[in-house]
């Protein structure tokens, strides 16, 4: 999964470069290259990294219910003793 985001981003990376390279010569050209590296960041690449950050993590340590309250409350008095 890290080589595959590594390889995507390098290449959103190369066509935004491209782009920016081409946008004097042919601006049409060079904004389109610009705006897919910017969907391709934010719809493709963007997902998958959050994905590959959370999947090993439990959803439920992170949510503030009654008992991770009261183990934060019971955690900050023993610090405070």
């Amino acid at each position: 999964m890290r080589s595959v985001l590594i390889i995507v981003f390098i290449a959103i990376v190369g066509c935004g470069s491209y782009g920016f390279y081409i946008r004097p010569e042919d601006y049409s050209t060079g904004e389109l290259c610009i705006g897919l590296s910017i969907v391709g960041l934010f719809f493709v690449w963007m997902p998958l990294f959050i994905y590959h950050r959370w999947r090993k993590r439990n959803f439920k340590d992170y949510m503030l219910t009654k008992e991770n309250l009261d183990k934060m409350r019971k955690e900050g008095k023993d610090k405070k003793m």
